[in-house]
């Protein structure tokens, strides 16, 4: 007898409760879902802006790395070159100079001054490319 009293008032209260959700009027959910929907479309196109101006960030960060990576490498190969020309006017220094030694006088002086002269002008270039 307790367990049909105690079902009964279960049943009472569900259907108590299931009273509290009444369908609403066709009117009202039209407008609840023209509203979600507004909603839900202004959402999306504030997204898709959003990762727009983040792809175009991107772009736009990438083409710059890729820039500085080009430029610093032709910076590496500019100096790689300065380098190799003066260490080859270096060695073709070494060599006029012994040249120079079977010279006299001022002929001879002439001959070292000409070759240290143009060593000198390799190295500043070089350095002067370096530096750009």
């Amino acid at each position: 007898m307790k367990y049909a009293i105690l079902c009964a008032l279960l049943v009472s209260a569900s259907m108590g409760i299931s009273a509290c959700n009444k369908a609403e009027s066709p009117d009202k959910v039209q407008a609840d879902v023209a509203k979600a929907t507004t909603e839900a479309a202004e959402n999306n196109a504030k997204a898709d802006d959003a990762r727009k101006q983040a792809e175009a960030k991107a772009a736009e960060d990438l083409a710059k790395e890729k820039a500085d990576a080009a430029a610093n490498a032709a910076d590496k190969s500019v100096a790689a070159v300065a380098d190799a020309a003066v260490a080859e006017t270096e060695g073709a220094t070494k060599v006029a100079l012994a040249k120079c030694e079977a010279l006299q006088g001022d002929a001879q002086k002439q001959c070292k001054d000409a070759a240290n002269a143009h060593l000198q002008t390799v190295k500043d270039r070089a350095k002067a490319a370096k530096s750009q």
